[in-house]
Parts: C-alpha cells; structure tokens; sequence
C-alpha cells in the first residue's frame, strides 16, 4: 500500500505524448516556510491568532508584526504565550515598531514567504507589492463598504435588531460592519425612526462604564468620521441624531463619537462611498430590487453584507450581491467556513481549507512501477 492512497492517480499520456502507463501521483503539502503577520488594532488578538494558529499548526515559523496602537494584545501577548507553553525559540517571533518601518521591513524580507495582512486597503496594497517582490504568498483582508437592504418585505423588527448591533458593536470598528443601510422606501421612514430611537437609547461612554459605544481607537480616525458625517449634511442629507462627541468628565478631548443616523443619504455622499469605520448609519432609499442591488455592489469593497425580506426575495437578491448575509447582520465569520474579500477587499483567504492553501506548499511525486520506453 502507498502512502497518501487517496491521492493516487494513474497517468496514460505525459504532454510529449509518449504513453506513461502504471505511474502513480502523491500529492503532499509542506509547510511555506516562514510566514509574516501583520495584524490590525481593532481586534488584535483574534485577528492574529487566526494567521498565527494555522501557521504554527502546518508546520511554520511565524514573524508577527502588531499594529502599533496594540502592541501587547497583537504581537507580544503570543511570544509570552509560546514560551509558557514551551514551544521552541524560534517558532513565534515578534517585532514591534511603525508600519512605515518595521511593517515594511518584514513584509519585503527575503526569507518572508507568506504574508498574512488585516487592514485598510491603501496600506495592503502597498504590502501586497512588497511581499510580491520576493514572490511571497499574499492574504489580505482589506477595507469594507457593507450594505444591509431591507426589502419591503422585511420583518422590521429583526431588520433592526440587526442593524443596531451591526451597526454599533465596537463603536463600528470593524471591518464586517455595517456600513450602509438600503431600504425600501414603503418602509424608509419607518425604519429611519425606530433606528434613530434605537440610537438614542445606546449608553455611550468611557470605556470604564457600563456602555455600548464606547471610544474611538485615536484622534485622527474620530475626526475623519465627524468629517464624513459634516460633508454628508453639507450635501443635503438630514442629521437624525448624533454627530458629535460625548463629553465626559475629566476629559478636555472625548474620542466617544454619538451613536449618529443620517437619513436622505445617497450612495455618493461622504459617509457612504467611504469606510467610515465608525457608529454612524447613513440610510439610502430605493424603489425596485435591482436598483438595491445596484446600490450594494456600486463600491470599489466587496467583504460583506446582508439583506432583509422574504427568502425568495432576500435569497435573489444575495445572490447578486457581491457579498450577502440573509435575514442577519455582516459581521460573521465562523472557522469552517472559507473568509476572503473580492475586489478592493483583499486577495487571498482565511479559515477553513482556505488558509491551508495558503500557509503550505504542494509538492507531486510520481512513482513508475514498469519500465519506460523513450524515444531516443
């Protein structure tokens, strides 16, 4: 018996057309080698781990690079873990430092032949170019512009719920998140009320307190969502509630941004066509279900997204998005199932077999059982 039998093939022809009969193929993976982590702020932890198990698991040496509001939680936290539990010097390394230097420096290192990367788009694509270089494996999770359309037939109620959560969970400091909400226009104004009330009724505060909205990751991020928001009410869009800060006691500079719905939006205005990265709830109308569809794909992102209304309908329609998630919210990602992003979102993948792909490299032996004849 071979090894790997269920990977056995037999061969009739080779491509010089000379009969190649009774060869068996093996395919094996080996681990790629060494494999870069870049990780994000926003959820440093899972967001490494996801790149640093598999890689470990496979067979490979990891090189972790945190982002640099994170240092411990991304990057650190895993070295200190690895010497408690024993696993060789070597096999997890971490550097810490800038993106424009340290981030740079690994993910364009010879030795470097994977690169695992989770963040904005402008900044993964510069090193997906650096990782190219040395013809390093890219997988890149980049930015996202998520739709969430409720059709007419929507339940409302489970509409809403998800949208609030959607929406608001980590001050909508995720990538997954709601970034546009497009709903019919039989229930527009209606869902534009219950979701500013909804709003509303979110605790905002120190992270310190018992709230839901909690602070922005840093200044400049909180300024160029209020940014969005300004440019969006100068373009004709109505301010339900929120855009501002949340003053708070004993801080002259509060970086809690007000839950904020923004309604009369259209797909072209500040807070839509960019990631605004924040808890803010731009509310697009539309009138027929391609038009809903035009609206969801007309961005340059495609990561997540989801729909509301009756299976059929719903169904159709994230069918022909480009990402959907039916009757839900976007922010879903589940181990077994492959993750990726199209389009400006990303290349490559996470999770399931695709990382496996990923992380290890094919290799294909045959093995001749009879003799050969050869043409000279």
């Amino acid at each position: 018996m071979l090894p790997y039998p269920h990977c056995e093939s037999i061969y009739n022809k080779c491509s010089c057309s000379i009969p190649v009969l009774h060869v068996r193929g093996i395919v094996k993976r080996q681990p790629k080698g060494v494999v870069t982590v870049i990780s994000p702020w926003n959820f440093p932890l899972n967001l490494s781990m996801r790149a640093i198990a598999p890689a470990v698991a496979l067979g490979n040496t990891v090189v972790v690079k945190p982002a640099t509001n994170t240092p411990v939680v991304g990057g650190l936290l895993f070295g200190t873990l690895a010497e408690a539990a024993g696993i060789p010097d070597g096999a997890i390394n971490v550097v810490t430092g800038r993106g424009s230097d340290v981030g740079d420096a690994v993910a364009s290192h010879s030795e470097s032949d994977a690169v695992a990367f989770t963040g904005s788009t402008p900044v993964g694509k510069h090193v997906a170019g650096l990782a190219a270089e040395n013809l390093a494996i890219q997988a890149m999770e980049l930015g996202g512009n998520n739709a969430h359309v409720v059709t007419e037939s929507a339940d409302l109620d489970a509409a809403i719920d998800s949208a609030v959560f959607g929406t608001f969970v980590h001050q909508g400091q995720v990538c997954i998140s709601i970034n546009r909400h497009i709903v019919h226009e039989s229930v527009y104004d209606e869902y534009v009320e219950r979701l500013t009330e909804r709003a509303e009724s979110l605790p905002a505060g120190s992270a310190h307190d018992d709230t839901v909205v909690g602070p922005i990751i840093d200044e400049s991020q909180r300024d160029e969502m209020l940014e969005y928001v300004e440019e969006t009410v100068e373009a004709g869009a109505t301010l339900e509630t929120g855009g501002s800060t949340v003053k708070l006691d004993g801080v002259d500079d509060s970086l809690v941004v007000e839950p904020t719905v923004l309604s009369d939006v259209t797909n072209v205005m500040a807070a839509a066509c960019n990631e605004h990265f924040g808890p803010i709830a731009p509310v697009i109308p539309f009138e027929t279900v391609d038009e809903a569809v035009d609206l969801a794909n007309a961005t340059e992102y495609g990561l997540s997204g989801s729909v509301h209304g009756d299976l059929d309908t719903a169904l159709d329609i994230a069918d022909r998005m480009d990402t959907g998630h039916v009757n839900d919210q976007p922010i879903n990602d589940e181990a077994h199932v492959p993750f990726s992003g199209t389009n400006a979102s990303g290349m490559g993948g996470y999770n399931s077999e695709t990382i496996m792909n990923e992380l290890t490299e094919t290799k294909w032996i045959s093995l001749q059982r009879d003799e050969r004849e050869y043409p000279f």
